[in-house]
C-alpha cells in the first residue's frame, strides 16, 4: 500500500483517493517574474515523479498547478523594465515552460493563472465576509480574521500568541489584529486593478491558490503539494480562506519538498550562491540534473555543488552503459521480477526515489553480468531497466545511449569521447574484479566496450593503465 508523509499530521499514511481509482493533485506553481531556479526544479521534478508514480499505479491523477501572474515583484519589476506587466509574465511563463519541458517535466493537466480567476477570487472573498470570515478595513483593503479560524496554525505548527506576541507592526488602524492577512488590497496609481465589490484592486497571493485549487479540484480534494517554504504563511492561509469559505475540510494530505541548499549553505540572491536552471542546464545534461534531485528524498535537503552535480553525471552514465550494445525486449513474465518488486517497494514508502534509483543500479549490475554468458536475459532486464527508469523520467535520452557527454559547457553536445575519467576507472574495476575470479568472457567484454569508447588498456604486472586513443 502507497504510504506518504502527511505534514498536517506529521506521520506517514496509508493513501486512501477520495473517489476510488482517481487522485486530484494541486502544486503551488512560479510567479512569474523572473527565470526559475533550482528550487523551482526540484518542486517540478519531484511532483513529475510524484504524478508518474500514481499514474504507473493505474490511478487516474487530475494535476493541477498554478501560475501566479500578479504579485508586487511582478508589478515593481515589470516598472523597472519599462514594460507592460503582461509582456513580462508571457515572457516568464515561456521560459517556465522551456526549463520545464527540458527537464523531462510533462505538462500539469491544467495550468490556471491567477488574471484569469478574478471571478472565482471575488467569489470566495465575498464568501468570506458573508461568513463572517473577512472584513473590510479601514484602508478599503479586505482582510482575513485569523481570530475567527480556530484550527489556524495547525499545519506548521506555529502558536498563535506565540506569533502575535513576535509580530512587530506599525500603528495600523486598517486591521483588527496584526496577524489578520489581506485578502484584496486597493489599487494603488499606475498599478494594474480589477472592478470589485470593494472597489479597483486586486488580490492578494493567498488567496489566488484557494480559489484556483477548489475551482480546478473542488472543494475538497486528495493532496495538496509545493515547497517547505510554503508550508507558513502561504498553505496556512489556504486551509483558513478555502474552509472559512467553504465550511469543508480542504485538503486530505499535504506534501512540502525540502529546501535547496548549495555547498551546504541556504541559496539566497544576498550570498551570490542563486542559480537558474538555465545556468545549471549550461553546464549539465538536463537529465543529470533530474537524476541529481530524485538521488535525494524529496523531504530531504538537496545540496548543490558541482562534486554532486559531477557524481549524478557519472552515476547516469552507468545505467546509460549497462543497456549498451543490447535491444530490450519484453521479458516472457512482462516484467515482473524482483527488482519491479523492490522498485515498487520503495516508491510505496513515500516515494522513495533513491531507494528505487539504487534498485536500478543493482539491475544494470545484473545487466552487465548476463551480457556475456546470456544475452537473451541480459536483453530483457534492459527492458525492465528502462521501464522503471522510465516511471522517473529517467533513461529516456537515446543519444546517451551510445555518446558521453563532452565537457560541461555544452551539455546537449555529446560524443564518444572523451568519456569522463572516473567511468573508466569503475569500468577498469570492474573488469580487474572479473579476471580475478576468470571469468575472461566479462573481462573481454568490458575491454571491447571501452575500445568502442576510445580508450586502450595496457596490462602490466604494476596494474592496469589506461590512456585515450
Amino acid at each position: 500500500m502507497l504510504k506518504i508523509y502527511n505534514t498536517l499530521t506529521r506521520q506517514k499514511e496509508a493513501f486512501v483517493a477520495l473517489e476510488p481509482g482517481k487522485v486530484r493533485l494541486y502544486v503551488c506553481g512560479m510567479t512569474v517574474y523572473d527565470y526559475c531556479h533550482l528550487g523551482h526544479a526540484r518542486v517540478m521534478v519531484v511532483f513529475d515523479a510524484v504524478v508518474r508514480y500514481l499514474r504507473h499505479l493505474g490511478l487516474a491523477v487530475t494535476y493541477v498547478r498554478n501560475i501566479t501572474d500578479i504579485d508586487d515583484k511582478i508589478i515593481k519589476r515589470a516598472q523597472d523594465n519599462g514594460e507592460p506587466m503582461d509582456a513580462l509574465t508571457a515572457r516568464f511563463i515561456e521560459a517556465m515552460h522551456e526549463d520545464e519541458r527540458a527537464l523531462g517535466v510533462l505538462p500539469p493537466d491544467q495550468e490556471p493563472r491567477a488574471t484569469a480567476s478574478m471571478d472565482q477570487i471575488i467569489a470566495m472573498i465575498e464568501k468570506l465576509i458573508e461568513r463572517g470570515f473577512a472584513y473590510v478595513g479601514g484602508n478599503g483593503d479586505v482582510f482575513y480574521s485569523i481570530e475567527q479560524f480556530q484550527t489556524y496554525g495547525r499545519l506548521s505548527g506555529k502558536n498563535i500568541e506565540e506569533l502575535r506576541a513576535g509580530e512587530r507592526v506599525d500603528v495600523d488602524e486598517a486591521k483588527r489584529d496584526p496577524l489578520d492577512f489581506v485578502l484584496w488590497k486597493m489599487a494603488k496609481p499606475g498599478e494594474p486593478y480589477w472592478e470589485s465589490p470593494w472597489g479597483q484592486g486586486r488580490p492578494g497571493w493567498h488567496i489566488e491558490c484557494s480559489a484556483m485549487s477548489t475551482c480546478c479540484l473542488g472543494k475538497h480534494f486528495d493532496i495538496h503539494g509545493g515547497g517547505m517554504d510554503l508550508q507558513f504563511p502561504h498553505h496556512e492561509n489556504e486551509i483558513a480562506q478555502s474552509e472559512g469559505a467553504t465550511g469543508e475540510k480542504f485538503v486530505n494530505l499535504w506534501m512540502h519538498n525540502g529546501f535547496v541548499r548549495v555547498n551546504e549553505e541556504k541559496m539566497s540572491k544576498s550570498l551570490g550562491n542563486f542559480f537558474t536552471v538555465r545556468e545549471i542546464l549550461a553546464r549539465y545534461a538536463p537529465e543529470t540534473v533530474r537524476f541529481f534531485i530524485l538521488n535525494s528524498h524529496y523531504r530531504s535537503p538537496l545540496n548543490y555543488c558541482d562534486e554532486n552535480l559531477d557524481e549524478a553525471d557519472a552515476a547516469l552514465d552507468r545505467l546509460y552503459f549497462a543497456l549498451r550494445d543490447l535491444n530490450a525486449i519484453t521479458p516472457a513474465d512482462g516484467g515482473s521480477n524482483e527488482f519491479k518488486i523492490r522498485f515498487e517497494e520503495a516508491m510505496q514508502d513515500d516515494f522513495n526515489t533513491p531507494l528505487a534509483i539504487s534498485v536500478l543500479f543493482d539491475l544494470a549490475r545484473e545487466i552487465n553480468r548476463q551480457k556475456s554468458s546470456d544475452e537473451t536475459l541480459a536483453s530483457e532486464l534492459a527492458w525492465v531497466l528502462k521501464d522503471l527508469g522510465g516511471i522517473l523520467g529517467l533513461l529516456k535520452d537515446d543519444k546517451r545511449f551510445t555518446t558521453i557527454r563532452v565537457g560541461k559547457s555544452q551539455p546537449t553536445a555529446r560524443t564518444t569521447a572523451p568519456i569522463i575519467s572516473s567511468t573508466i576507472e569503475q569500468m577498469i574495476q570492474r573488469r580487474q574484479e572479473a579476471r580475478q575470479s576468470k571469468n575472461w568472457a566479462e573481462s573481454d567484454r568490458i575491454r571491447d566496450e571501452l575500445k568502442s569508447l576510445g580508450i586502450i588498456l595496457e596490462d602490466s604486472a604494476q596494474g592496469t593503465r589506461w590512456r585515450r586513443e
